[in-house]
């Protein structure tokens, strides 16, 4: 079994879209628009499968909001610099709703920040390759 992706819903496809390349710095990999079924994908990552899971952002037609409730976490990401990550995340317009710092009772640096719609990703300071 492969991980392949985590579909998130959005309120609003570009903006979406926006945050994850110019803020978060994926690659739009492939859109599909289902106007009869009233909704649209975008496939976001670092790179596609089957070497990289994906983000599949949903937006469905007239939906602009949604109540995360609280069941959802967060998605992780590792980064070579967390300070640098941040700042350009930041820079983009982008929230970070936790500052680069020691996780709880360990040495792992971490830092959290929040997408357009809400949704939670912790950035995680480690060796990428």
């Amino acid at each position: 079994m492969r991980l392949l992706h985590t579909m998130l819903r959005v309120g609003n496809m570009q903006r979406a879209i926006d945050f994850y390349t110019q803020a978060m710095g994926m690659q739009l990999l492939r859109t599909t628009q289902r106007p009869e079924q009233h909704y649209d994908l975008a496939f976001v990552g670092f790179g596609g499968n089957p070497d990289q899971a994906e983000i599949e952002l949903t937006y469905n037609y007239g939906v602009t909001s949604y109540d995360l409730g609280t069941a959802y976490g967060h998605i992780a990401i590792g980064v070579s610099d967390i300070r640098a990550a941040c700042e350009k995340i930041r820079q983009a317009g982008g929230r970070i709703t936790r500052e680069p710092g020691a996780v709880q009772g360990g040495a792992t640096m971490i830092a959290f920040v929040q997408d357009p719609d809400g949704y939670k990703i912790e950035l995680i300071e480690r060796a990428v390759t």
